[in-house]
């Protein structure tokens, strides 16, 4: 268990008049606002003047989407290789760059945000980790006026309304987990495949049109990856998901002043946002020895991302800000939710578990072996072996033959087997003895009659040789008749054969 605050990042939107009460210290990770005594209509303002904030890291406006990335993804997506839960999710009001930071611009490839870059990262990864097996599956998750709905569904008709996309539910089990039913779950064999999801899902979003944002996100969205790793002659799966989440920018009505649709959508999405404030609250009431009831079933949104804030998981934070003079106050109010957010510590762990496909694999393999072993106890010499079982065996053989090494392993399984690799050894053999006669007479010819005598005498004691080595190899295969050893006395034997065709003793 890997027990860790919860980090947060400050992203600053790019502006050409930024507002000098604004003050940023990025190697400290510090921010700083210093508020005028008096407000531009001459009046006194008696509030706090200077506010200071400490961040894991401050991404400036010149900062690049790739760094973004590697600052803020990357250790994550790590952890989730290895099999432990992470989170990734983006705060601040609405137009500050939420929707930039998690899913990128539209016009310019070097735009893309941390979900085309985690994916593309992921499926690399996937290439290059020679440990093990991954693969992936997606879903995305919009959550609209507190109610969830499948982006990615996979009925044949074309959704033009969003009601028309199927509705996720909430279901909590008797161990408190939270399980979304109606959300498909869709597998990505390839980077092109998990692209494709994310532009379908991205094409059903809900946007508009507000005094804020030109394309206003009016949902809270979350894509989630679930990796799953297997190693090799392992009986383990470890599963990760990670959560990629585009919240829905907070606003004030009376300043943005929308009506209608849009001011029922700021209701829904400020208060879910204030529910999210109050389940971070209580976190951290709970680290200090305060209440211990954290009010995770007040919406949907903290349902879902109940894992993220305060459970299994490794969770990072991007506050988002716009820094014009006019939008001071909601960057403060994004810098103090931040802060409660990084008093959070979640404890994170491997998630791994016995996969029941690996290990019914594996003892089918072992029963196999068993019954091998039984049939060789049991000296079971009447089995009658297929034409494809002695041709096997002939390769088993032939590769035996041609091992240098003398201690190499030789598994042949059954007795019948076994005699069929001894009945093979013995016509290799054979086929080599009249070779050798041969060799040995011409010698015996071209020595002349001086050297008769010295001939027989070594052309006798290569047969007194020849004779004790057969003599062996008699008593070898007899005995191998009747064995009742195991595979590994089996092999031996065979080993003291190979040294008998070597011309060597036994």
């Amino acid at each position: 268990m890997v027990a860790s605050n919860i980090k947060v990042f400050f992203r600053v939107r790019p502006s050409a008049r930024p507002s000098k009460a604004l003050s940023l210290k990025q190697d400290e990770g510090i921010i700083e606002f210093t508020h005028d005594k008096t407000t531009p209509d001459g009046e006194v303002n008696n509030s706090k003047t200077h506010y200071k904030f400490k961040f894991d890291g401050i991404l400036s406006m010149n900062i690049s989407q790739e760094d973004v990335f590697n600052v803020v993804a990357k250790p994550v997506i790590e952890d989730v290789l290895q099999g432990i839960n992470g989170t990734i999710f983006a705060y601040g009001q609405t137009g500050s760059g939420k929707t930039f930071t998690i899913t990128g611009g539209a016009e310019r490839y070097q735009d893309r945000g941390l979900i085309p870059r985690t994916i593309a990262y992921l499926f690399e990864e996937f290439k290059n980790r020679k440990d093990g097996t991954y693969r992936m599956f997606i879903s995305y998750l919009e959550i609209y006026n507190n109610d969830g709905y499948d982006l990615l569904s996979r009925e044949d008709k074309a959704t033009s309304k969003l009601e028309d996309l199927p509705k996720v539910q909430l279901r909590e089990d008797e161990d408190g987990n939270i399980h979304l039913r109606n959300l498909s779950v869709n597998m990505a064999q390839k980077e092109e495949d998990a692209l494709n999801l994310l532009f379908l899902g991205d094409t059903n979003r809900v946007v508009a049109e507000t005094p804020m944002n030109d394309v206003s996100t009016r949902s809270h969205c979350m894509f989630i990856m679930w990796v799953e790793s297997t190693q090799p002659d392992s009986d383990t799966v470890r599963r990760a998901k990670l959560h990629l989440v585009d919240l829905a920018g907070s606003e004030r009505i009376s300043k943005t002043g929308v009506v209608g649709n849009l001011q029922k959508e700021a209701r829904y999405i400020n208060l879910s946002l204030h529910y999210l404030e109050q389940v971070i609250v209580a976190l951290h009431e709970r680290s200090t020895g305060g209440r211990a009831h954290v009010p995770y079933r007040n919406s949907m949104m903290t349902s879902v991302l109940r894992d993220s804030l305060g459970g299994n998981c490794k969770t990072v934070m991007v506050g988002t800000a716009a820094v014009e003079d006019r939008h001071l106050d909601e960057s403060i109010s994004t810098c103090r939710f931040a802060q409660r957010v990084a008093s959070i510590k979640n404890n994170a762990i491997v998630n791994e578990e016995l996969d029941p496909a690996l290990l019914i694999r594996r003892l089918k393999k072992e029963a196999a072996e068993l019954k091998d072993e039984l049939k060789l106890l049991n000296g079971d010499t009447d089995e009658q072996l297929a034409e494809e079982d002695k041709q096997e065996c002939k390769q088993l053989v032939q590769g035996y033959l041609v091992q240098q090494d003398l201690e190499a392993p030789f598994v042949g399984g059954s007795l019948g087997r076994f005699q069929e690799c001894f009945r093979l050894l013995r016509e290799i053999y054979l086929q080599r003895e009249p070779t050798a006669s041969r060799e040995g007479k011409s010698q015996l010819l071209g020595q002349g009659q001086g050297g008769v005598l010295g001939t027989l005498e070594a052309t006798l004691q290569q047969l007194h040789h020849e004779v004790a080595m057969r003599d062996h190899e008699i008593a070898m295969l007899a005995a191998a008749q009747g064995f009742k050893g195991s595979g590994q006395e089996y092999a031996c034997v065979m080993r003291r054969v190979i040294r008998c065709f070597e011309g060597g003793g036994l």
